[in-house]
């Protein structure tokens, strides 16, 4: 996806950056850094899977079952109900579908989308077999800085933004960070931090924050900047508050 969109600076993208579940996407979060993308927007969205598999298969006559090791993990319990069925991680559901259908491979099944199962054909077998009902991922909206004007929300509109910076080995450093950003009524919605390959005990952390004062931001992150390094703001957008 990230290749098509530095080749063509009019398209929007939409990323999954975490789940209810199965916590943060550790490889997008990466990927985002380094990109020259910006966040425009995000998105909640309730997400169900179903076992899907060619017309006139039944469970017990599968023996794999293919999709996004994401939603493997959300529907772990069911799947552990079904030990015959080895798990076989795939880039995405809706391409583990497609893959089964297109080939028609019998014995194998895939954990996706109602939609995806209804467009390539595939028969349910099970729907609703994630473990948690409350399951939820959220998506980014993605666009080029050049584009990003266009969709992203008025300066007072805004009340979110995700953030990447790095610390100094020292006592204490983590903590001055939170401190100053406190006192400017910054709310930390998420902190997710990963370890610099190279840098031993150095750690880059990804940062969401939100805020009722978009000045009030600005004026935080002046404050930290002495503090940290390689900062790069992701994006500046507005929180989606809906789940549904």
């Amino acid at each position: 996806m990230m290749e098509k969109l530095d080749a063509d600076p009019s398209l929007l993208g939409i990323m999954a950056i975490e789940n209810t579940i199965a916590g943060a996407l550790l490889q997008n979060h990466e990927l985002l850094r380094r990109s020259s993308l910006t966040i425009v927007g995000e998105h909640k969205m309730r997400i169900s899977h179903v076992l899907a598999a060619l017309p006139g298969q039944k469970l017990e006559d599968l023996v794999e079952v293919n999709s996004h090791p994401m939603a493997l993990m959300q529907c772990e319990q069911y799947l552990r109900r079904h030990p015959g069925l080895k798990m076989i991680e795939a880039f995405d559901t809706a391409g583990s579908a497609c893959n089964i259908a297109r080939n028609n491979i019998r014995g194998h099944a895939a954990v996706c989308g109602r939609y995806a199962a209804e467009l390539y054909g595939l028969e349910i077998l099970e729907a609703g077999i994630e473990t948690n009902k409350r399951n939820f991922t959220r998506f980014l909206l993605l666009a080029d800085p050049l584009v990003a004007p266009e969709f992203k929300p008025r300066a007072d509109e805004l009340d979110k933004a995700s953030i990447v910076f790095t610390l100094p080995h020292s006592q204490g450093a983590l903590s001055k960070v939170l401190t100053i950003l406190s006192f400017y009524e910054i709310n930390l919605s998420k902190i997710q931090s990963m370890p610099i390959i190279g840098r031993e005990w150095e750690y880059r952390f990804y940062v969401d924050l939100t805020f009722t004062s978009y000045a009030r931001y600005v004026q935080a992150i002046d404050a930290v900047r002495p503090l940290i390094s390689d900062f790069k703001t992701l994006g500046e957008y507005r929180q989606c508050k809906n789940e549904y």
